[in-house]
């Protein structure tokens, strides 16, 4: 089970963190300025910044709580 507290997070986990609300503030952004929300290349660009901060979250977590 992943037990999260703040002794498990390090500098990857803020990293992965910092990834994903620039995904999120990248597509609000993009929708804002241009008026578009339902583009295929605005989610492309927007998922690989989300999924790599959710992805490298896990990660890093679950890598923490294995070490102790």
């Amino acid at each position: 089970m992943l037990n999260i507290d703040m002794k498990n997070i390090n500098i990857f986990t803020i990293l992965s963190g910092l990834l994903l609300l620039a995904g999120i503030a990248f597509y609000i952004f993009w929708g804002i300025r241009f008026g578009v929300w339902a583009d295929i290349g605005i989610y492309s660009v927007s998922i690989i910044f989300i999924l790599g901060g959710i992805i490298g979250m896990l990660v890093s977590l679950y890598q923490e709580s294995t070490e102790e």
